[in-house]
C-alpha cells in the first residue's frame, strides 16, 4: 500500500466517523476533508472544485428545480388527487408509492422518477400531518430497486452491457437484467414496505407543525365558462374533502347564501366561501380551475407573474387596516396587493371578504409583488409571520410542465440527449414559459447537499487514481482462489456494494466490471454471472447519502442525517445479496 493510499483511506475513515457522529453538519465535514486532501497533495489544486461541475452534482441541483416547477404548475396536485390518498396508513402509502416508483424507474431514469414523485410524497406527508422523512427514504430506495430490472433503469446496467459487448461480442438486451434485478427489486420492495420504514429515526418535521398553520376564510369565483356551472354546491364536497377545505357557503350578486347553499346550482361568477390552510385553498382552486374573487385580481396575478409572493401577516393595534376593509383603503389599486383570506380566531366572517372590516389580531393572507412585500407590510403597519414558502399554483400550465418533463425523460432514456442537458432544457423551459419565476429559481436548490456532493467526488476520484479501488478489487481475486461459485459471487457483491456506498455507482461499476470479467477468465467460466452480480451490487447503494444521486436528493427535504441511511440500508443490502446470488446461479449458467 502506497503512502497516498494510506492517507486517503485514513481520510475517508475520519470523514465517515465525523459524519456518523453528527456533531458537525455533513457539508462542512466534506468540504474540510477536501481542503485537507488538497493541502496534502492528494487532490491536485486545479481539480479541487471539479466536483461542483460534475454531472452528478448538476443532476441533483437541476432535479430539485424541476421538482419545484412540477409543484408550481399543479402537476403534483394532479397526481396526488388521482393516485394518492393522504388518509392511508403509512405502510400502505409506502407500498403503493414504492410500487409506482419502481415501475417508473424500470422504464425511465431512476433520478427522473424520483424527481416526479418526491414532491408528490412531500405534499402527501403535509396533508397527512407527518414528517416527509418517514416516507422519502423508502421512496428513494424503491426508485433505485426498480432501476435494476431493465437496461435503461440505471447507469450501471448500461455500463455492464457495454463491458459484456467487449468480452463476448454482444451487449445485454433490455430485459436481460429482469430475472435477477427483478427478483432483487421485488424482495427489496416487500422489505421496505413491511419492515424497512419502521427503522427510520422519527423526528419532527422541521418546516412546519400543525399548530403553526392558520385556517383562513377565503372566496374563490366560478369562471363564466366553468364546467361547474349547473352542478350543486354539494357536488364539490368530494374535492373539498380531498384537499382539506371546508365549503361554508356561496355568494351571488353580493349576497351570502346560507342553509340551502349546498343545494344551490352553481352559476357563472358565483363566489364559493371556503375555509382552509393556504396550501389547501390553492390546491382546491387548482383542482376546479377557479378564479380569484374579482377579475382585476386574476389580471394582476398574470401581469405580475414574474414575482408574486403569498405572505401571512398579523394586524396589530394601530395598523392602517384596523376598522377598515381592503376595499376602503384601496389595497388592490394602491399597493397591487390582493386580500386572499382572513383568519379570525375561529370566528365566522359573514360579509364579502373585501368589504369585511379588519380587526386587531386578525391574520391576513396577502398576495403581493415579491419585490414590494416589505413596502406593503410597512404601509399597512402589520407584522409578518415566519415565511413558509407559500406559492400560487399556475394550474393553467400543468400539462405544459408535464409535457416538457416527459419529453426530456424520453429523450434521455433513448439516448438522444444527455440527462443533465435534458433536465437543463426543462429548467430553461419552466423559466421561459413562466412556470417558475426567474428570481426564485435558486431558492429551490439544497445547497448543503451540493457542497457535500461537490466535495466528495474529487476525493473518490483521488482514491481511484491512486490505485486504492484497484487494490480492493485485486484482493477479491486473491481471497476467492479455489472457493465455490456462490462464495465468489457473494464476496464480489459485498465489495462492490461497499465501494458503491463510498463512490458513486457509475465509478464503482467502471472499476468492478473489468475485475468481474478477469475473475471469470481466471476461473475459465462465463462472465455473465459475474457481470450481473456487479450490476445489482453497484446499484444497491443504501448505506450513505452519497452512493446514489437519489439518496443525495432526499437528504435535505427529508431532514435526514448522514447516519440515518444505514438503519434501513444495511439489512436491505444483506437481503439483496441473499436473494440475488441464488437468482444468478439459477438464471445464468457458468
Amino acid at each position: 500500500m502506497t503512502y497516498d493510499q494510506i492517507l486517503l483511506f485514513s481520510l475517508f475513515g475520519l470523514v465517515f466517523a465525523f459524519l456518523l457522529w453528527g456533531r458537525y453538519r455533513y457539508d462542512l465535514v466534506a468540504f474540510c476533508a477536501l481542503l485537507i486532501a488538497v493541502v496534502l497533495g492528494l487532490v491536485p489544486s486545479d481539480e479541487a472544485f471539479s466536483g461542483f461541475g460534475h454531472p452528478a452534482t448538476m443532476v441533483v441541483a437541476l432535479v430539485l428545480i424541476v421538482s419545484a416547477g412540477l409543484v408550481r404548475s399543479g402537476a403534483v396536485y394532479l397526481i396526488t388527487r388521482t393516485l394518492v390518498d393522504s388518509t392511508r396508513k403509512l405502510g400502505a402509502h409506502i407500498a403503493i408509492m414504492g410500487g409506482i416508483a419502481a415501475t417508473l424507474s424500470a422504464f425511465m431514469n431512476n433520478v427522473a422518477a424520483l424527481a416526479l414523485l418526491m414532491p408528490v410524497d412531500i405534499q402527501t406527508a403535509k396533508k397527512a400531518g407527518r414528517a416527509p422523512g418517514l416516507s422519502l427514504m423508502p421512496l428513494s430506495f424503491a426508485t433505485i430497486l426498480g432501476g435494476m430490472a431493465t437496461l435503461i433503469g440505471t447507469p450501471p446496467n448500461i455500463i455492464i452491457a457495454s463491458f459484456r459487448e467487449e468480452a463476448l461480442g454482444a451487449p445485454f438486451q433490455m430485459f436481460d437484467f429482469a430475472p435477477v434485478g427483478g427478483v432483487a427489486a421485488v424482495a427489496g420492495l416487500i422489505f421496505v414496505a413491511l419492515v424497512g420504514w419502521r427503522l427510520i429515526p422519527q423526528r419532527e418535521d422541521p418546516t412546519v407543525s400543525a399548530s403553526d398553520v392558520q385556517q383562513y376564510i377565503a372566496e374563490l369565483t366560478v369562471p363564466s365558462d366553468s364546467d361547474l356551472i349547473g352542478q350543486r354546491v354539494r357536488d364539490l364536497e368530494e374535492t373539498a374533502e380531498k384537499t382539506d377545505v371546508a365549503l361554508l357557503g356561496l355568494i351571488r350578486e353580493g349576497k351570502r347564501r346560507y342553509g340551502t347553499a349546498r343545494d344551490t346550482r352553481i352559476e357563472g361568477q358565483d363566489a364559493l366561501v371556503l375555509e382552509g390552510t393556504p396550501d389547501a385553498l390553492d390546491e382546491f382552486r387548482a383542482a376546479l380551475n377557479l378564479d380569484f374573487t374579482e377579475s382585476r385580481r386574476e389580471e394582476l396575478l398574470r401581469a405580475e407573474n414574474e414575482g408574486l409572493a403569498l405572505i401571512e401577516v398579523v394586524v396589530p393595534e394601530g395598523s392602517r387596516m384596523v376598522g377598515r376593509s381592503a376595499q376602503a383603503i384601496g389595497l388592490a389599486w394602491r399597493q397591487r396587493t390582493i386580500l386572499m383570506g382572513i383568519s379570525r380566531r375561529g370566528q365566522q366572517i359573514r360579509e364579502q371578504m373585501r368589504k369585511t372590516l379588519i380587526r386587531e389580531g386578525d391574520i391576513l393572507l396577502l398576495l403581493a409583488p415579491k419585490e414590494s412585500t416589505s413596502a406593503v407590510i410597512d404601509w399597512l403597519g402589520v407584522l409578518p409571520l415566519a415565511d413558509r414558502g407559500l406559492t400560487v399554483t399556475e394550474n393553467s400550465k400543468t400539462w405544459l410542465a408535464i409535457g416538457l418533463f416527459a419529453a426530456a425523460v424520453a429523450a434521455a432514456s433513448f439516448g438522444l440527449i444527455y440527462l443533465p442537458v435534458a433536465l437543463g432544457f426543462v429548467v430553461a423551459g419552466y423559466v421561459i414559459f413562466r412556470i417558475l419565476p426567474l428570481n426564485e429559481l435558486y431558492d429551490h436548490v439544497e445547497w448543503p447537499v451540493i457542497v457535500l456532493l461537490g466535495s466528495m467526488i474529487p476525493l473518490g476520484t483521488a482514491l481511484e487514481d491512486s490505485g486504492g479501488t484497484q487494490l480492493l478489487a485485486d484482493g477479491i481475486t486473491t481471497l476467492t482462489a479455489g472457493m465455490p461459485a456462490w462464495v465468489v459471487l457473494t464476496l464480489l457483491m459485498t465489495v462492490t456494494m461497499t465501494l458503491s456506498d463510498v463512490l458513486n455507482n457509475t465509478a464503482t461499476t467502471i472499476v468492478a466490471a473489468p475485475v468481474a470479467v478477469q475473475m471469470a477468465r481466471t476461473l475459465d467460466v462465463s462472465p455473465d454471472p459475474f457481470l450481473m452480480a456487479v450490476a445489482v451490487a453497484a446499484s444497491a447503494a443504501f448505506l450513505t447519502p452519497i452512493g446514489h444521486k437519489n439518496n443525495t436528493l432526499i437528504l435535505g427535504p427529508g431532514g435526514y442525517r448522514f447516519g440515518d441511511y444505514w438503519r434501513m440500508g444495511l439489512p436491505l443490502e444483506v437481503l439483496i445479496v441473499a436473494v440475488s446470488v441464488p437468482a444468478i446461479l439459477a438464471f445464468w449458467s457458468f
